[in-house]
Formats: structure tokens, sequence, C-alpha cells
């Protein structure tokens, strides 16, 4: 059963996130597609129905066990981060260790959460320098926030990024890069760390 169980989620996932660098984004419309009653959680019919109309065929057995694996606290309902936490490409740990790494780098203040006055101080100096900034367009305070609000969480949008949501947005990103070597080096190149492997 687990390796049936395994499968739907992959062919979720697949369906999901196929060709789509927004994926993750995409998976909070399809949460908010099933979330019937607007509660922002899945009650197990919602779930069910929801799971219907992708076009996957499940037993009932089968649902059941699927329902328990999203439902991580056991209270009989899905809410998103639980949803994603499952649909979500899985990374090796490798490309974990880059992702934090870059957390920690913007969570400046090291309370968890990367926030607006976190990027004003990571890039002070290079902002001016975005062409929509240089061409009057936006102000530093505008392209830091479209930054920002471009990795929080599609769901509860709070202009705070804490590092799960982090994770999230860049495990979307690692879905569409094959190679680990290239995708360590992007974001070592994006967010100005050092070589891999460099005590810093």
């Amino acid at each position: 059963m687990e390796d049936r169980v395994n499968g739907i989620i992959a062919a979720m996932r697949e369906n999901s996130l196929a060709n789509n660098c927004g994926g993750i984004k995409k998976l909070s419309v399809i949460f908010r597609h099933m979330d019937t009653d607007y509660s922002r959680t899945l009650a197990y019919d919602e779930f069910k129905t929801g799971i219907r109309s992708s076009g996957l065929t499940i037993s009932k057995e089968e649902f059941h066990h699927l329902f328990r694996r999203f439902d991580k606290d056991q209270n009989n309902e899905i809410d998103f981060y639980e949803f994603l936490h499952e649909l979500r490409p899985p990374m090796c740990p490798e490309r974990c260790d880059v992702i934090n790494e870059a957390f920690d780098k913007l969570d400046v203040n090291k309370d968890g959460v990367i926030e607006l006055s976190d990027l004003q101080v990571v890039y002070a100096s290079n902002i001016k320098q975005h062409p929509k900034i240089l061409s009057g367009e936006w102000t530093e305070k505008k392209a830091l926030k479209q930054f920002l609000d471009t990795i929080d969480s599609p769901d509860c949008p709070d202009g705070k990024v804490t590092r799960e949501e982090f994770m999230n947005y860049y495990s979307g990103v690692s879905s569409l890069v094959e190679d680990d070597a290239y995708f360590d080096l992007t974001m070592r190149s994006c967010f100005a760390l050092p070589p891999k492997g460099t005590t810093h």
C-alpha cells in the first residue's frame, strides 16, 4: 500500500508542477479549488472530491491511506502546509543545504524570518542597479518587496518569509534543474554565496 500511495503522490506532483516554474504557487490554486467551504483546510470529503476531479482513480482504501499521509497532525483535516509538504518536489541533502545557506544569508537578524528590513541590509549596495529602479519605474523598497512577495507563501502572504516558505519556493525551482551541481552553482551565483566547501 505504501508504494501505491507514493505512486499516487508522484502522479499528483507531476500533474501540478510539470513544466511550470510557478509550480508551488499553482499548488496554492489547487488547494483553494479543493477548499469549497473556504476554511483554509481540506476535510476528508473535500480532499476526495478534489482528487477525483484530477482524474486519478483511487480505491476507498487507497484514499484512506493517502489522506492519513497528508494529515500530518492527525486532526482529520489537511492544511496548506501539510498539502505542500507532500507535494513539493523531493530534494537531495546538498540542494537543501545550499537553500538553507541562502536563507541564512538573507535572515540578517537571525530571527527565523526574512523581512523587508533584512533585504534592505543585504542588498543595500546593489539594489540601485535594478533596471526598473534605474528607469524610475520602481523605488528600491518596491523592488525588494517584489522579491519578497515572490517567495512568500501564496496561501498566507504576510510580508515575512519563513525558512519553510523559502524551502517550498526553491523546491519548485529545483524541480526544473536536473543537475545537482548546476543547481548549487546557480543558487550560489544568485545569492553571492561562497564556493561550495568554503568556510565562512
